[in-house]
This record gives C-alpha cells, structure tokens and sequence, in this order.
C-alpha cells in the first residue's frame, strides 16, 4: 500500500479543492504507470502547512517573500 504525503504552503486560498483533487489523482496514477500500485490501496494525503510554519535557510517563507526570494 503506497502512502504520499504532500506537504504545500497554505496561502490565500490555495491550494483549491480542485487542485488537491488533481494532485491526488495525478499522484495515484503515476504510482501504478511507474511502479504497477493497485489504486485502490494508493494513500495520498496532503498536509497545508502555515507559511510561518515553514522555513527555508533559517528564515520562514513569510520574511523570505516580503524579499522577493
């Protein structure tokens, strides 16, 4: 039973319920073309992370993107 969890930032909105539905099924599928893993028993899950939450080079994404990076 393959199990994925994808982890996004969550922010104004995003990711929609129609891009977690695209991420889901997109992710199942390429788990049974690449490997042949049943679909049924494919586990996808994904984790909206709180951009203060989230950190790259000892700074969280908020300061990071106020700089442009």
């Amino acid at each position: 039973m393959p199990y994925v969890n994808i982890k996004v930032t969550k922010e104004n909105g995003t990711p929609t319920t129609e891009q977690k539905e695209a991420l889901i099924a997109g992710v199942t599928k390429l788990l049974n073309e690449v490997l042949g893993k049943n679909p049924a028993t494919t586990v996808v899950v994904i984790d909206e992370v709180e951009c203060e939450n989230w950190g790259i080079a000892g700074e969280n994404i908020l300061k990071r993107r106020k700089k442009g990076l």
